[in-house]
């Protein structure tokens, strides 16, 4: 995805949420998309402080709070971790390699989600699935 097209998306969901975008909302959310790892609020706030030397943590924290209420990001919450911030809006998995911390995304089709979403008893209905997978990565 280019940068005009990340850039206009995320000026499309803004103001779909009646928000205007700011350059510090457009670091940040650069500094997700861009390299797509999942990186935490202190790896997001160092990287956006490289483009704009002048953002604080807290304005890193308020532009997330942002991208994940505009869905442009949602949050992956992993045990006893700082809460990771994900750029793929599709229902997906995710891998959490123990040894070296890095999280992949793994794609579930939409057959999978459904069988999954049709084990809950009748009656319950499902906005979200999130699905961790652990262990050790490939080599």
């Amino acid at each position: 995805m280019n940068s005009e097209v990340k850039t206009e998306i995320l000026h499309q969901k803004l103001a779909a949420s009646g928000l205007r975008s700011t350059r510090q909302r457009e670091v940040v959310y650069d500094a997700i998309i861009t390299k797509r790892d999942h990186p935490t609020a202190d790896e997001i706030f160092a990287r956006a402080k490289q483009e704009m030397p002048t953002i604080s943590l807290a304005t890193v924290y308020n532009c997330l709070d942002t991208l994940v209420q505009c869905d442009l990001v949602k949050q992956v919450h992993l045990e006893r971790e700082s809460t990771r911030y994900c750029p793929n809006l599709t229902e997906h998995a995710h891998f959490h390699d123990n040894e070296s911390g890095t999280i992949y995304d793994v794609q579930l089709d939409p057959a999978t989600i459904s069988q999954l979403a049709n084990l809950l008893p009748a009656g319950f209905d499902v906005s979200s699935i999130d699905i961790t997978f652990r262990g050790k990565a490939a080599q």
